[in-house]
């Protein structure tokens, strides 16, 4: 499996949590923190080093980047980065140019740029292309570098961003040529749109709009309403294209009933949750609360109230994010080399 290296401010006194931010970006960035910092500074940066490819995340306050030319000529990094920011807004200054980037909208830049960026506190997922592994691209994206990407299939990457980001800890080695296959061929679809491009993207471009359905299905998931009509209206597609699209997931239909029965298991197995099953199967939208025991029962062995009770009895395990294998990564910097 392919795992992160994940640093993370949490872990330090509050007083000292901004200057191992600092450390840690240090020298390809300095980071000053925009609002007060007494109470602390959490943050955390998970990175997926995939071959040519790097991915990143990160969750952080308020802050102001700079990348200066004196820490380009200290540290000659200078890869291209697709930035998506799913919370936060940023603004970034270069000599020429002032972009602004709203939340939901991908923008591109250089590390071998100097610029200045402004950012509230995010929460963002960044694509790291290296100049030597993305050369035949190089026209492309050196064209589009400092541009906002609110185009629809700059939005589609946006989701696909999100998917991928998701997806990662269950990637296996031999998947990571056929990514960095797919990123190119999305990434060249989306800076220079052509029928070749796109149709050569095509499985990509589907990733990212299931990425879309799954976030209105999350969003509309108690709602009566919930369904093709909603969705295609929801996601900008056509009822057919829709169902093209969901049928390795079973249909729509049972999708949705998935999705609602994950819901329910959740809120079952919250011993501090004690509204009764047949408000909670009204509330997601079943019939009545034996059709819904039933389609709990059969999707996963056992009943609504066995749930329920088991997690009364504590023997439902917590859920823990992996904090990923050991690292002896001390930089940024460092997991931006040789590839």
């Amino acid at each position: 499996m392919v795992t992160a290296d994940t640093f993370t401010t949490r872990r330090a006194p509050p007083p000292d949590q901004h200057e191992a931010w600092r450390q840690w970006f240090r020298p390809m960035f300095d980071i000053t923190p925009r609002t007060a910092i007494a109470e602390g500074f959490a943050a955390e940066n998970a990175v997926w080093k995939l071959g040519n490819l790097v991915v990143s995340r990160v969750a952080a306050p308020a802050v102001r980047v700079t990348r200066a030319s004196t820490h380009i000529r200290r540290d000659p990094v200078d890869h291209w980065v697709l930035s998506y920011c799913q919370h936060g807004e940023t603004v970034i200054r270069t000599a020429d140019r002032t972009l602004q980037v709203h939340a939901g909208v991908p923008y591109l830049w250089s590390l071998g740029e100097p610029h200045e960026c402004d950012r509230t506190a995010t929460n963002r997922i960044q694509l790291f292309l290296s100049r030597d592994a993305f050369r035949d691209l190089a026209p492309l994206l050196d064209i589009a570098c400092g541009s906002v990407l609110d185009t629809p299939l700059g939005r589609l990457l946006g989701d696909f961003m999100v998917a991928l980001e998701r997806q990662l800890p269950h990637l296996e080695v031999g998947d990571v040529p056929r990514l960095t296959a797919a990123v190119r061929a999305l990434v060249a679809a989306c800076l220079a749109p052509s029928a070749e491009r796109v149709a050569n993207a095509a499985n990509q471009i589907d990733f990212g709009r299931l990425e879309r359905v799954r976030r209105a299905v999350r969003k509309h998931l108690r709602s009566p309403e919930l369904g093709p009509p909603l969705l295609c209206r929801a996601v900008g597609m056509s009822r057919s294209n829709l169902y093209r699209l969901m049928e390795e997931a079973g249909g729509v239909s049972r999708y949705i009933q998935r999705q609602r029965l994950l819901e329910a298991r959740t809120t079952l197995c919250d011993p501090a949750n004690t509204r009764s099953i047949a408000d909670l199967a009204d509330d997601l939208c079943f019939a009545d609360s034996s059709t819904f025991g039933r389609a709990f029962r059969k999707a996963f062995g056992y009943s609504p109230s066995e749930a329920r009770s088991a997690a009364a009895a504590g023997l439902t395990p917590p859920v823990l994010l992996p904090e990923g294998a050991p690292s002896n990564t001390t930089h940024f910097r460092s997991l931006l080399r040789g590839f």
